[in-house]
């Protein structure tokens, strides 16, 4: 008979309790006063975004008891008060599992915590991030990165014998290698500066709320180059990156960031199967009967689109395309369609640039693309020219053509010229279906001015000036006649014309038309284009 005493399971060892201990200083209750500080400023802890993102108890945490390296001129005692996590939390975990099966809700997250040394970035952070972006790329982990900091950090001195300029740090690279291989999302909830940008700007999509500030280089660095004094709340405030093109998404506050991080996401996970959608009959009069009236594309999108399910991505900027994720039946769509509030829908070489990107992401991930067509054609003119249009508005062809994703075309109303073929994926014949709405219209170009092109001799010779506008209105008619969308369909220059509210049928039995994507056990296409 042994006379050993029976282990107790709930009895804690002197090295379990230092880690344990450990572990709870690097949680937000160990620091009040750190929380009360991001609370005075309208923000939660990373700690809480993450557990947001994050499904619950679903979860594991790499590197939490890293420290800052200053134990050359800092007690180890403050420093693991002060400097949890070395400043960057980074986790493995599921996002959406109530909608989606687990094996394909895995993301690595990335977040840079504010309270500790400004969100800079410390070598051993810099380390941490290495670790886990090499993972996110063996394991093909969509990866979020929580980006509020200030760029590097010069305090950590034990490091310095070793490291000169620590320009061999590979993190930028790395997060760099994951574009177009899985989802990537950048989100800021306040000031981000410097090699916090670097990492941010890499982003398929970058998410910030409206009090956020975003800049290749901060207050200190601006100064230290003698370029003046500013504060951080006057360096790329969100009136500036919103309307330039470099944020995707305006959030309200940090719940609503993550909340559309998590919608993102979504889109690149699978189709979902409840569904609902608004009465498909309603899209018969959105186009208005008087041809030059202008109306919202933005109705027709939530009207075509399940409902809730329109996400924008750059509402700010290119204003003349909408670009959105959506969902039609639950499966997951890209959109765009021309805005014919701005230009009369013509495309500009901010519109160009933003569709463009937009069929790359779409087209790395197989994300099918709806298109709906209303445009005049590209801006002409000689201050059009100085945007560089030549090059921005044929970006549309070359990413268009070259994407294998399906496409499918519908023409609401004006389909004029190389505009038309562009949104169309290069050629109306380029779409996988390219159908018309009866108030479809279509020519080479705008038709007022083909006949001012193409009949001003005969109108010159007309010198009563009633009699040449009536002739003009004539030759217009005729042309509008020639050019109506069941003429289209009757020389197959579009498949149908069809009742608005078949669009849905069209797109479904159109998807469910096309081979499945490919199974690739890597990238589709090289990287997707920051800008």
């Amino acid at each position: 008979m042994s006379d050993k005493k029976t282990a107790d399971p709930s009895e804690i060892r002197p090295e379990l309790a230092e880690v344990i201990q450990r572990h709870e200083t690097t949680l937000d209750k160990a620091r009040p006063k750190m929380v009360e500080q991001r609370r005075n400023r309208g923000h939660r802890t990373i700690r809480e975004n993450i557990a947001d993102l994050l499904d619950p108890d679903d979860s594991i945490e790499y590197g939490s008891l890293m420290l800052a390296a200053q134990q050359r001129r800092i007690p180890m005692d403050e420093l693991i008060k002060t400097t949890p996590a070395d400043g960057l939390v980074t986790k493995i975990g599921s996002v959406n599992g109530h909608l989606f099966d687990r094996s394909r809700t895995r993301c690595l997250v990335l977040g840079y915590d504010y309270s500790v040394l400004a969100g800079t970035q410390g070598m051993f952070n810099h380390k941490k991030k290495d670790r886990m972006l090499q993972l996110a790329y063996k394991h093909k982990l969509p990866t979020v990165l929580f980006a509020e900091g200030g760029g590097g950090r010069p305090g950590d001195v034990d490091t310095m014998e070793f490291i000169v300029a620590g320009l061999d740090c590979m993190a930028f690279a790395h997060y760099a290698r994951l574009s177009g291989l899985v989802p990537v999302v950048g989100i800021v909830t306040g000031y981000c500066f410097a090699g916090n940008a670097a990492l941010l700007g890499q982003s398929d999509v970058i998410i910030a709320t409206k009090d956020s500030n975003i800049g290749m280089a901060g207050p200190a660095m601006i100064e230290g180059g003698g370029l003046g004094v500013f504060r951080p709340e006057e360096i790329g405030p969100m009136s500036v990156q919103s309307q330039n093109g470099v944020v995707d998404i305006l959030a309200e506050d940090d719940a609503d960031a993550v909340q559309k991080a998590k919608q993102y996401l979504s889109y690149f996970q699978g189709s979902i199967g409840e569904w609902e959608c608004a009465d498909q009959r309603l899209l018969r009069e959105m186009v208005p009967e008087i041809r030059r009236r202008a109306y919202d594309v933005r109705k027709i999108i939530d009207t075509l689109a399940d409902t809730g399910s329109v996400l924008e991505l750059r509402p700010q900027f290119g204003v003349g395309i909408v670009t959105a994720l959506v969902r039609i039946e639950g499966h997951p769509f890209g959109l765009m369609a021309n805005n014919v509030s701005h230009l009369a829908g013509a495309i500009d070489a901010d519109g160009a640039d933003k569709v463009s990107r937009f069929i790359q992401i779409c087209d790395a991930f197989d994300i099918p693309i709806v298109v709906l067509i209303d445009t005049p054609g590209f801006m002409v003119g000689p201050e059009a020219e100085k945007t560089a249009q030549v090059r921005h508005f044929c970006r549309i062809f070359t990413n268009a053509v070259n994407a294998t994703t399906p496409i499918f075309s519908v023409v609401l109303r004006r389909g004029y010229g190389l505009g038309a073929q562009a949104m169309a994926g290069g050629s109306f014949h380029a779409s996988d279906f390219i159908v018309s709405w009866p108030t479809g219209e279509f020519g080479g170009m705008g038709l007022e001015g083909a006949v001012r092109l193409g009949f001003r001799k005969e109108l010159d010779a007309i010198e009563d000036p009633e009699k040449r506008k009536a002739r003009f209105e004539e030759l217009l008619a005729m042309h509008y006649e020639h050019g109506k969308a069941i003429n289209m369909a009757a020389t197959l220059e579009i498949d149908d014309v069809i009742d608005p509210a078949e669009t849905r049928h069209w797109i479904t039995v159109g998807l469910r038309s096309m081979p499945g994507p490919e199974r690739r056990s890597g990238k589709k296409r090289p990287n997707i284009d920051c800008w």
